[in-house]
């Protein structure tokens, strides 16, 4: 049998890379805190937890987080594959049930005969090797500081923030109106909380005046720009929530037949409907102000919070400095880093780092040595970034100018997104292959629902203005 693999970690990655590693015949001893520890941001003990928004984000091939979930998908994904049977109504997204998608991921992993999960707070890399580090954007203090001083860096920091939770039987259902941006995705998919121009600018002052977290003195708050606390974002500008997560682009009122002025998206958090979450409203304001300056918000003046909008930190490594290509640590022989602390952004791209790791991790472990996915396919892309040079190293998701350039006849945008996914696919599946699975054949008959699906999550994404946001991230 195969030398067993060490992996710290039951989140995303951690659980993608065992998964991978266990259906190829690999042993895995998987550490994870819970139930005797839990980082300040969880609050089951379930493996996979979605402890941010419970969006996968966009679902069409001409996104750039769209593609890569199908390549993920074809290349057997368990993370996909789970959120593909615990998906909710999130028009053109992909969104789940974080409840029934953390549970069924622990029985999958647990239930795994090759996967022994130990439960065990660890403060320094143990000395098992291999060693994959799948701790995530809270790792602990003692462990961060024990890899810091290992690979002679000083590991990385930056502010996260995750929006709050409402429970759908304190929404004042009079006041709020369901539907999609331009009738796609069905009208069951967002809750709308409408907003005229004196409600718009009252709520953006009583955000501005509101008490906010404030970070210790030695601690420097840099936030990811594709998840800003919405005070943040208010803060560059009266009105870049309006071309942010509060634009009404692509909505009516049906009670008065015009577009509001401004708008609060609420998206199902559950298959049931009993909660949702506040789309784009991270923040780092005290619990009390969240709950005095959300009720301004119509729809919501008796709002009851499941959850509360937070802070948290987000530790990474400066991964073209201190990675290998094969997501290995230079300075520490046999010990492989995947996830958020590799310097990938989002659950998506968390899980396709660990999914790439786990893969050819196998092969070397099982003498039959697997390549990493072709450069021109979306995960060889994102890996990209984590060998690019960079003054400033910073985590992002998946963006198409990580992609080798589109080199054909000129297209508009749409177009050339879905012919750089066409090329994607097509690269990918002799790589299938080479792994273990079916090749597929390029596009999928769905593509051109998908463009639709695409331009309409363009609208959707949050705009701020003078600076763009990294990706398309929705926490």
């Amino acid at each position: 049998m195969a030398t067993q693999v060490t992996i710290v970690g039951a989140g995303l990655a951690g659980t993608e890379c065992a998964w991978q590693l266990a259906e190829r015949g690999v042993p895995v001893r998987l550490i994870e805190q819970k139930p005797k520890a839990r980082t300040p941001a969880q609050n089951s003990d379930a493996f996979a937890e979605l402890v941010c928004s419970n969006s996968f984000r966009g679902a069409a091939l001409a996104n750039a987080v769209g593609l890569l979930k199908e390549e993920m998908r074809r290349a057997g994904s368990l993370v996909i594959a789970v959120g593909d049977g615990c998906r909710v109504a999130a028009g053109g997204a992909m969104a789940v049930d974080r409840d029934l998608f953390a549970a069924e991921m622990t029985r999958r992993i647990s239930g795994h005969p090759l996967i022994t999960v130990e439960s065990e707070v660890v403060n320094e890399l143990p000395a098992a090797r291999p060693l994959v580090l799948a701790t995530g954007p809270l790792t602990g203090d003692a462990l961060a500081a024990d890899l810091a001083r290992r690979i002679g860096s000083e590991h990385l920091a930056y502010y996260d923030s995750i929006a709050p939770i409402l429970a759908a039987d304190s929404i004042d259902w009079e006041l709020v109106f369901s539907a999609s941006r331009y009738d796609k995705g069905g009208d069951d998919a967002y809750v709308n909380c409408p907003l005229d121009k004196e409600q718009y600018e009252r709520f953006v002052a009583e955000l501005l005046a509101a008490q906010k977290m404030v970070p210790h003195a030695f601690e420097e708050p840099r936030y990811f720009e594709g998840c800003l606390p919405i005070e943040v974002m208010a803060e560059r500008g009266a009105q870049t929530l309006a071309f942010g997560p509060m634009k009404p682009v692509g909505l009516r009122d049906p009670r008065t037949g015009k577009r509001p002025y401004a708008v609060v998206q609420l998206r199902r958090e559950n298959a049931e409907g009993s909660a949702y979450n506040l789309v784009g409203f991270q923040t780092r304001m005290l619990h009390a102000e969240q709950k005095r300056v959300f009720a301004l918000i119509p729809g919501l003046a008796n709002a009851r919070f499941e959850r509360y909008g937070t802070v948290h930190r987000n530790t990474f490594v400066n991964a073209p400095s201190v990675l290998a290509e094969d997501l290995s640590l230079r300075a520490c022989e046999g010990v492989y880093l995947a996830g958020q602390i590799c310097g990938v952004e989002g659950y998506v791209e968390s899980a396709a780092s660990a999914l790439c790791l786990g893969i050819t991790l196998a092969g070397r472990l099982l003498d039959a040595p697997l390549p990493l996915p072709p450069r021109g396919t979306a995960l060889a892309s994102l890996l990209s970034h984590l060998s690019r040079p960079n003054e400033d190293f910073q985590p992002s998701n998946v963006v198409w100018s990580m992609f080798p350039p589109y080199e054909g006849k000129r297209l508009g945008k749409r177009d050339r997104h879905l012919a750089l996914a066409e090329r994607s696919l097509t690269e990918l599946d002799p790589w299938l292959v080479q792994i273990g699975r079916a090749a597929v054949g390029g596009m999928p008959a769905s593509a051109e629902t998908d463009a639709v699906a695409a331009a309409d999550a363009e609208q959707m994404r949050p705009m701020v203005p003078e600076r763009a946001a990294v990706g398309d991230a929705q926490s």
